[in-house]
């Protein structure tokens, strides 16, 4: 005997149409920041960003989307100033806006420049106010989270025969960047911390000549960092939208 045909239910003479829950939609994301967001140096992945992208874009994983904005030289300034319309720039269809929206910046705020004791890119009594006011205006457009700057290898500098990095004044200005998060509940990824504890030559073996930006093995190791970190782990196993 045929099995029956799935039809709409008859109730007092009204239709009623069977449930059907809504699909989930994927995540919008953008990645916004320096030239680590934008993956300089990374010639086989293209950065961590570009190798999470491709990860998402696997036919068995979570599909969100991930948009890379990340500029070589910006300082936080510089993604203030550019923040608000790269976010409205990037909806699709009925998501119109981002659901989330990744931060690395700061590592081009702490330089010293000219020579090794000269006055940094960015004074910190600048820096600071500067970090609270793009996190401010960031979280008033959706979730934040902050991926930190990694340690630079100083016996490689100066950058570009002008600019001194070191670990002294990256501690300083990462602290300010964490403490910023932690008053907002903005997550916060350490990355400094994580890689000076796994020692001198692990970092250095992960940067490439200019010892500013990771290499190929940097970055898959960023990445690596990335999807383990709580908030972004989480988004690949339950946070999606319903179709509206």
């Amino acid at each position: 005997m045929q099995a029956p045909i799935a039809s709409p239910v008859m109730r007092h003479n009204a239709v009623v149409t069977p449930f059907r829950p809504k699909q989930p939609q994927p995540l919008r994301i953008i990645a916004m920041g320096d030239s680590v967001i934008y993956g300089y140096g990374d010639l086989s992945g293209g950065g961590w960003v570009e190798r999470l992208r491709r990860q998402w874009m696997a036919p068995d994983s979570a599909g969100h989307v991930i948009y890379n904005l990340g500029v070589r030289g910006d300082k936080v300034s510089q993604v203030s100033d550019r923040l608000e319309l790269e976010f409205r720039s990037r909806g699709e269809l009925r998501n119109r806006l981002p659901d989330r929206l990744i931060l690395s910046v700061g590592t081009n705020d702490s330089p010293r420049v000219g020579r090794a004791d000269g006055k940094t890119m960015t004074p910190i009594e600048i820096f600071g106010p500067q970090v609270e006011a793009l996190l401010d205006r960031a979280q008033g457009l959706c979730p934040v989270l902050f991926v930190g700057m990694i340690p630079v290898n100083p016996s490689k500098m100066p950058f570009l025969e002008c600019l001194y990095y070191n670990h002294a004044d990256q501690y300083q200005y990462k602290e300010v960047i964490r403490r910023a998060c932690e008053a907002r509940r903005i997550p916060f990824l350490d990355c400094f911390e994580l890689w000076l504890a796994r020692g001198a030559s692990w970092v250095e073996q992960r940067l490439g000549s200019d010892g500013l930006h990771p290499n190929d093995l940097g970055y898959e190791s960023l990445l690596a960092d990335v999807t383990a970190w709580q908030p972004i782990a989480q988004l690949a196993v339950t946070d999606t939208k319903p179709i509206a």
